[in-house]
């Protein structure tokens, strides 16, 4: 009982609902509609929440939190750069697929020993495989890099059984996770482009106003004609 009360103030009460919906079936409001797979999920529906299409995110969830699943190998997967703002995710191996950093939601199934699967299909629950030093702590998945867990499934496990690690977002959390970091940057290219942009106008004022210079009138013609200095008649003969 302890530790039930343990986990539930160390995880939302979202993400394991998230981790049990199933997606990517097709939207049973919209099935002929061209974007009608499940594969969207609101964070503030609590646990009432199921999967939904990008239509219904319009009609039923606009100004939720929502986030997109996405599929990787017939896996779900999720964004670190939408996850992260909402959940602590340190200690979950992530991936880059398709030039986005992504971690997987849940344990996935893997051949016991090695085989066609390599070093990321080795190891199933038993010794740690040869060919990688770092492994899930809770199903002793081979990882690519010193986490201790390989999918958010694996670090709820691994919160429920001892009590050391955390879902939950505190204050400055998101600076360590990179969001932090990614918001500066941002703010950091909005100020240059602000300069930019103010140095633009500057700059289109300077054409503007060298566009109009040659609107001035003309000199007179007999300006041209006119060639040094007039010899004036002498005062006495």
């Amino acid at each position: 009982m302890m530790m039930r009360r343990v986990a539930a103030s160390l995880v939302p009460p979202w993400l394991e609902p998230l981790l049990s919906t199933q997606f990517f079936a097709a939207c049973p409001l919209h099935p002929d509609a061209p974007r009608s797979e499940s594969n969207m999920f609101c964070l503030d529906c609590g646990a009432s929440a199921s999967s939904f299409c990008f239509y219904c995110r319009s009609d039923r969830h606009s100004g939720h939190r929502v986030i997109q699943i996405r599929r990787s190998s017939y896996h779900d997967v999720v964004r670190v750069a939408e996850i992260q703002k909402v959940l602590d995710i340190s200690g979950v191996q992530t991936y880059v697929i398709n030039s986005a950093r992504v971690l997987f939601l849940n344990e996935r199934p893997q051949p016991r020993g090695t085989g066609r699967g390599g070093a990321s299909g080795s190891a199933a629950a038993g010794p740690p495989s040869s060919s990688s030093p770092h492994t899930c702590e809770i199903c002793a998945r081979s990882l690519l890099d010193p986490f201790r867990f390989c999918s958010l499934g694996c670090k709820l496990a691994g919160i429920k059984r001892n009590g050391d690690a955390t879902f939950v977002l505190h204050p400055g959390d998101e600076d360590a996770s990179g969001v932090g970091e990614s918001s500066s940057t941002a703010a950091a290219e909005e100020s240059k482009g602000g300069r930019r942009g103010r140095w633009g106008g500057g700059s289109r004022e300077g054409v503007g106003h060298d566009a109009r210079a040659p609107a001035r009138p003309p000199p007179p013609p007999n300006s041209r004609r006119r060639k040094g200095i007039p010899h004036r008649a002498p005062f006495a003969s």
